[in-house]
This record gives C-alpha cells, sequence and structure tokens, in this order.
C-alpha cells in the first residue's frame, strides 16, 4: 500500500448503509487511509467546488492519481457491482477510482464483459461529473466500442443537456483518432461548434489539435470552414501546436 511520509491520515467515514462486501470494504479502507486534507483543500479549489462552479458541491479525499493507479493493481479483479457502488460514491476520487477500474476491466474483458461495462457506463453517466472522470474513461470505454461509421450514440450524447454527456460525446472520438480516424471528431465538432460551455470548447480543441498532430491537412480544413465562428478558447487550444505566424493569422481572422 502506498504511503506518503509525513502526512497524517484523515479520518473519514465511509457511505452510509448496509455494509459494503469484504473486497469493496478492504479496498475503502485503504483508500480512506491514505486521504490528505490539504490535497483535498487544493482539489476542491482547482476542481471548481463552490457553489455555481461547474464542480458545485463535490467532494474530495486528498488523492492523487499515482495512489489511485497502484489501487487498480491491487483491486483490479473487483466485481462489477462493487465496482458501480463506488462510481455512485459522494467522493469525487472513489468516482475515478471506479472509473479506472472500469477500464481496465473493459481493456483485459471478452466481448460480454465489454458490453457489460459499456452499458453500465451509459447507464451511470450522472456520476460521471467532472472533467477529469470523464476525460480517463470516455474513449477507452465509450469510443472503442464503436464503428467510426456509427457514432449515432455520440451524436445523441453531443446534443444532451448534460454538459458532462457532451464532453464524453467529443473525448470518445480520441479513440479514433489513435486510429486515424478523424470523421468522427470532426462531426461532433460541429455539432459542438456552438455550445455555450467553455468546459466543451477546452475539449473540442483538444480533439480538434489531436486530429493536427497527425494530419494537419484535416485539422486545417476544419478549422477554414469553421474558425472565424469558433469560440475563441476552442480555436486558442486547437491551433496551439501551429506556427506563432499561423496562430496570428488564424486568431486575427486574415487566412
Amino acid at each position: 500500500m502506498v504511503r506518503r511520509p509525513g502526512k497524517q491520515a484523515t479520518s473519514v467515514s465511509p457511505t452510509s448503509g448496509p455494509a459494503p462486501p469484504p473486497e469493496l470494504a478492504a479496498l475503502r479502507k485503504e483508500l480512506y487511509a491514505l486521504a490528505d486534507p490539504a490535497d483535498a483543500i487544493h482539489l476542491q479549489r482547482f476542481f471548481k467546488t463552490a457553489p455555481g462552479e461547474y464542480g458545485a458541491g463535490d467532494k474530495f479525499l486528498g488523492l492523487r492519481v499515482p495512489a489511485l493507479r497502484q489501487l487498480v493493481k491491487e483491486y483490479c479483479e473487483l466485481a462489477d457491482a462493487e465496482v458501480l457502488e463506488m462510481l455512485a460514491s459522494s467522493w469525487h476520487e472513489e468516482r475515478l477510482l471506479a472509473l479506472m477500474l472500469q477500464v481496465h476491466q473493459h481493456g483485459r474483458g471478452d466481448a460480454a464483459r465489454r458490453a457489460r461495462i459499456h452499458r453500465a457506463y451509459l447507464a451511470h453517466t450522472r456520476y460521471i461529473n467532472n472533467w477529469d472522470l470523464v476525460d480517463a474513461s470516455a474513449g477507452q470505454i465509450i469510443g472503442s466500442h464503436l464503428d467510426s461509421a456509427d457514432i449515432v450514440l455520440l451524436e445523441r450524447l453531443a446534443r444532451s443537456d448534460d454538459l458532462w454527456e457532451r464532453r464524453i460525446a467529443i473525448v470518445s472520438t480520441f479513440h479514433f483518432i489513435k486510429q486515424n480516424e478523424f470523421g468522427p471528431t470532426l462531426k461532433i465538432a460541429r455539432l459542438l461548434l456552438h455550445d455555450s460551455h467553455d468546459l466543451i470548447h477546452k475539449a473540442v480543441g483538444w480533439m480538434l489539435r489531436e486530429v493536427g498532430k497527425r494530419d494537419r491537412g484535416a485539422e486545417d480544413a476544419f478549422l477554414m470552414k469553421h474558425y472565424q465562428v469558433m469560440p475563441r478558447t476552442m480555436l486558442r487550444y486547437a491551433i496551439e501546436r501551429h506556427p506563432e505566424t499561423v496562430r496570428k493569422q488564424y486568431l486575427a481572422g486574415t487566412l
């Protein structure tokens, strides 16, 4: 079990209700023992949990991703039902750990297991409610389950009223980008071109930039059609790797 020297463990009460199965109880015991109150305060600020912010009301134990990765190794065989119980937790790191376990199990499961995890993910999107949770899981669990010629699911998610489902839609296309298939990303980017939320602007710009890393021509063809109406943040993210002179032309609208 990972321990950081010099840190006092925080006393954290598990979610109320019936006693969890022994393996889940053991996992939570390790998780809560790693809690760091100073990190929790920092994470609450970083993930915008104040009233009116996108992560309003979210609660943090104060754990970093490397510690969670170690727990994934230790508990990689945790049962699906127990993973879903963690995903419904009020603690952010429990939800992130549950998603990391799903990604691990999805990547190593047979077709039936992958389909089961895919369905469970879609049925529990209300708990995938911050950008790190989406970004750590959407491509692996949603994108990898789809065919690039049939992205009806992603189109539906892109039209959702829920911010995080819209982010799932665009980040899921990262799977296709890695296969040098850019059509799904460009199609979902068009659907989200006029989205009102900054976190969607950033995600779309990020995915367009990833397209450009592999095929600058494909990215620029999209940008030339849309850059003058794109939200400024989306454009800045998309052209981050372009030469400075080209970036200035895009931002000045002179291309």
